[in-house]
């Protein structure tokens, strides 16, 4: 059994920052049980483009409002508390904060806290063990 509060990733190496959010990694391929969960906050007033071409993502809105763009059909979604997309198609998207959003993520294959965004929004897919 893990048990984990948020203040006990706060401050340390599953804490990432980036210019328009913070991820706060709880689960991470390490704990090997197959997904990742993240607390993720995007700031107010900033666009995040993403294409997690090697991760399925599911979204958890849990504080703030904003809107999901899929870059790929032009639809658009109001992003609000108790609102949940799910990237099953390995969709690219934009993620504008109206607000600060505070999201709860899952991703599968899991992340495994070294993955850095490259210039088109996407994870690499690195392996526990990978160096």
């Amino acid at each position: 059994m893990i048990v984990k509060t948020l203040q006990d990733v706060i401050g340390t190496d599953r804490d990432v920052q980036a210019a328009t959010w913070c991820s706060r990694r709880l689960v991470l391929a390490g704990e090997k049980v197959g997904f990742s969960l993240h607390d993720t906050i995007l700031y107010a007033g900033t666009s995040t483009s993403m294409w997690y071409a090697n991760h399925i993502e599911a979204v958890y809105c849990i504080g703030g409002t904003g809107e999901l763009v899929n870059e790929e059909t032009g639809e658009r979604h109001d992003i609000a508390p108790g609102t949940m997309y799910l990237l099953d198609g390995h969709e690219r998207h934009t993620l504008h904060a109206h607000t600060e959003l505070r999201t709860i993520c899952v991703f599968n294959p899991p992340c495994t806290g070294r993955e850095v965004h490259d210039e088109h929004g996407v994870y690499p897919l690195i392996e526990e063990g990978d160096a």
